[in-house]
């Protein structure tokens, strides 16, 4: 069976999403650049595959297919290794919602809304709109509270072990945590700080590190 394929960019949340879950598979995996900013948009033949032309695609034995909480439940039920979804009805459910919430208010609000304006329009001359930055604070410090709270005294986000749930949310914490603001929010929940932490160090993080 061969080796599937991620099309995207190393620096995407959602293709760190996919790479983290083969990593935690420990499934091998060729990583295909595509760049979705070229100028015309992005390659006419990648529309082919994503007709959005987001990131991630995915493709294994001539399966195609696109966005991203497909994918990562494909590729945990479609490959030996650990299972990366709880059998619990209640912890599924519960999973799932976090991941829902990441996309809704996580991604826009910590990558978008903070880390963009605070860490990569500074990077590329621009300027931070301070007062979209404070908007997304209060945001972020929602998030962060509801993210506690379902949490609770667990060691990982939906019970006692890793899940996809968790891998889906460290691709958005990962940029969230460069600014200071992201820094200093998550210390009102130490079992967050805990987390991240433990999640940060994992081989599968460290080896989808982005390269720039």
């Amino acid at each position: 069976m061969a080796n599937p394929v991620v099309f995207g960019a190393d620096y995407s949340v959602y293709v760190r999403t996919v790479r983290l879950t083969l990593e935690e598979k420990g499934v091998g995996y060729r990583l295909v650049p595509v760049d979705v900013f070229a100028a015309g948009g992005p390659p006419r033949d990648y529309l082919e595959r994503q007709p959005f032309g987001r990131i991630p695609a995915f493709e294994h034995d001539g399966f195609r297919l696109y966005e991203t909480s497909a994918i990562i439940r494909y590729v945990d039920e479609a490959f030996e290794g650990p299972a990366l979804q709880a059998t619990d009805l209640r912890q599924r459910a519960r999973g799932n919602q976090i991941i829902s919430m990441m996309d809704a208010y996580g991604y826009p609000v910590m990558v978008w809304g903070i880390y963009v304006e605070r860490i990569s329009k500074p990077a590329e001359g621009g300027l931070t709109d301070e007062a979209r930055v404070r908007e997304n604070l209060t945001k972020a410090a929602t998030l962060l509270k509801a993210l506690s709270d379902l949490m609770q005294d667990a060691p990982w986000l939906t019970g006692d072990r890793l899940t996809l749930t968790d891998l889906h949310t460290a691709s958005v914490f990962a940029y969230f945590l460069l600014t200071p603001e992201g820094q200093t929010l998550i210390k009102d929940h130490p079992n967050l700080v805990d987390w991240w932490s433990r999640i940060s160090e994992r081989q599968s993080v460290l080896a989808t590190r982005p390269t720039a």
